[in-house]
């Protein structure tokens, strides 16, 4: 994916963004257990920064890119 590719994604969350494929872990298994604390220690951390509005410079870059490709 190009870096114009990845800015589009930022700035349209309708682009859905390749995902990796992860089996999720079983039920009781040593995975399941480290998953689950990563999971809570990465939203502990970050919920509040996810949250926040993308700032109007980030913005008026990225529209600023889109007009210069010449696409809507």
């Amino acid at each position: 994916m190009d870096e114009r590719a990845d800015k589009r994604m930022l700035a349209d969350p309708a682009v859905d963004a390749p995902r990796p494929s992860v089996r999720p872990a079983r039920k009781g298994t040593p995975d399941a257990a480290f998953d689950l604390w990563l999971q809570r220690g990465l939203h502990a951390m970050y919920d509040d920064i996810a949250k926040e509005p993308i700032p109007e410079e980030l913005l008026r870059l990225i529209e600023q890119d889109r007009s210069r490709d010449g696409k809507p």
